[in-house]
């Protein structure tokens, strides 16, 4: 009987060392130059787990799953501070220099810009969103942010040495996002944007957290966060994707290139001199136009194959944490589950689609290098791998929820 209890005991204790082994912590220290710095927040990026360094200047954040994780950290007179850290098999020890904000402790002159309000308006739509979220949103402090407008690249930067302040007000979130970068070319239409946002819950009645919580259900389901999260756990299918290709096809409606330039050169040509005089003929500026604008066609269109994408084709482990997305062509992705909203179709993000095809929310991911890494939880390992178009496009800031969001379980 001894013998039985023990062997129990021992199977217990094992059973409960094994689930401990699954989580891991990041501990370690904040300091200047010269010292530990008590009261500095640090934040997880992308969730709502935070600490604060005790009096010596160190913390510990515990019970987190292997990954990658961005830190940050906020402290009154010092820039705010970001490092990644890689979680594998055991836990990491970190040590975080933080650097004096000057701006913040000298006296700085802004000059006046006329056109500021502007190019705010126009990061506030491209970053936030004109979704219906994002008319609840507000960024509180819209000081710390430094605009430029390149006129010769037509690009519009925005960057800010401090945590940027969005009050979301549909979703229930005030986040303190730490941009990197955000730029906007209006030649090309491409945003690009990058950054770590922390998430903490607005104060709220239990009526407004009812609202709150099928608001966050609607920003998730569908979302790109939704689909690499079913895509590393091979469910996309039961979660209402379905996957295809939007193949480059030649063009039907551009002339071959060699006839275009032919053309060009021809009705460019300059007369030959005859005698003393020289024949001046007039250019044809009908065919000139048509030319040019032939020149100026995309040599490809997009078109919607039909064909389902298979997922063992597409992805492969990277390794114990990661998995690897490689495809050519451009991958479309339906949510069935979800139909376009009128608000959405009113915008310049639809993506043409058969007649034939439902009014599913479809997005199409673009990769711009050879692939794509993503985690269990549907996070991206480097946001520049991939560029959306279609639903994915129009849902920015005004409609992310945590990394570590879990949805209500449907009601089978």
């Amino acid at each position: 009987m001894i013998k039985s209890l023990l062997v129990a005991l021992m199977i217990i204790m094992l059973g409960t060392n094994a689930i401990a082994q699954n989580t891991f912590s990041i501990s370690g220290l904040v300091r200047d130059q010269k010292d530990g710095l008590p009261g500095a927040s640090i934040y997880l990026s992308g969730y709502k787990i935070a600490t604060v360094a005790d009096n010596d200047g160190r913390f510990k954040l515990s019970n987190l799953k292997p990954g990658s994780y961005d830190l940050l950290v906020q402290l009154v007179g010092y820039l705010p501070y970001s490092k990644s850290v890689i979680i594998s098999d055991k836990s990491v020890q970190v040590e975080l220099v933080l650097k004096e904000n000057v701006a913040q402790l000298e006296e700085v002159v802004i000059r006046a810009d006329p056109n500021r309000q502007k190019y705010i308006n126009q990061f506030k739509d491209f970053f936030i969103g004109k979704t219906p979220n994002a008319l609840q949103c507000k960024i509180l402090n819209p000081q710390v942010l430094n605009v430029d407008f390149d006129i010769t690249k037509s690009t519009l930067t925005v960057s800010t040495t401090e945590f940027l302040i969005v009050e979301n007000k549909a979703l229930g979130y005030r986040l303190k996002y730490m941009l990197d970068r955000f730029e906007y070319n209006s030649r090309t239409h491409i945003i690009y944007y990058s950054g770590h946002p922390f998430f903490e819950e607005l104060k709220a009645s239990a009526a407004k957290k009812k609202k709150y919580i099928a608001a966050r259900e609607v920003a998730y389901y569908g979302s790109s966060q939704h689909f690499f999260r079913s895509l590393y756990a091979n469910k996309t299918k039961e979660e209402g994707f379905i996957i295809n290709k939007m193949v480059k096809v030649p063009n039907p409606n551009r002339y071959p290139e060699y006839l275009i330039n032919a053309n060009l050169e021809k009705i460019k040509a300059v007369p030959e001199k005859t005698g003393i005089r020289q024949n001046k003929g007039k250019i044809d500026t009908a065919l000139l136009a048509f030319w040019t604008k032939q020149k100026e066609m995309p040599r490809t269109i997009d078109k919607f194959s039909r064909a389902e994408v298979l997922t063992d084709t597409l992805v492969h482990y990277f390794n114990q944490n990661l998995k690897y997305l490689s495809y050519t062509d451009a991958l479309l992705i339906q949510y069935t589950k979800e139909k376009e909203s009128l608000a959405y179709s009113n915008t310049g993000f639809w993506i043409f689609r058969p007649l034939d095809v439902p009014e599913n929310e479809i997005s199409v991911a673009n990769l711009t290098g050879e692939g794509v890494r993503f985690y269990e939880n549907g996070g991206i390992y480097d946001s520049r791998s991939l560029l959306y178009e279609g639903f994915w496009a129009y849902e920015k800031v005004a409609d992310m929820v945590p990394m570590d969001y879990i949805p209500l379980p449907k009601n089978k």
